[in-house]
């Protein structure tokens, strides 16, 4: 029998419903945080501070990872997932400041 002939149980289709759900959620979050992110590098750009804060940086990684391990998530995975939403964030913080000069 072929995969797409086999009856998915009720439970599977459950989970897969609130995964597609929580998906949805990350996204919305994502694009509240980047608006946010957003303006952050404006103003950065307009008082001439750096795209990037290591310290800053430093701090959301700890204490992001803290919050994973009190979470049962992998804090090496939320580390990840920070960082690279850091370099997301300081790429558009340097794209901020290039217009800012233009």
């Amino acid at each position: 029998m072929a995969q797409d002939e086999v009856e998915i149980p009720e439970r599977l289709l459950q989970l897969r419903e609130s995964i597609d759900n929580f998906d949805a959620a990350l996204v919305h979050i994502l694009a509240e945080r980047f608006k946010c992110t957003k303006e952050v590098g404006e103003l950065k750009a307009q008082l001439g501070l750096p795209a990037s804060d290591k310290a800053r940086e430093r701090e959301q990684i700890a204490r992001l990872k803290a919050l994973a391990v009190e979470s049962n998530l992998d804090p090496e995975f939320a580390e990840k997932f920070l960082s690279f939403i850091i370099a997301e964030v300081i790429h558009h913080h340097i794209a901020a400041a290039s217009q800012q000069t233009e």
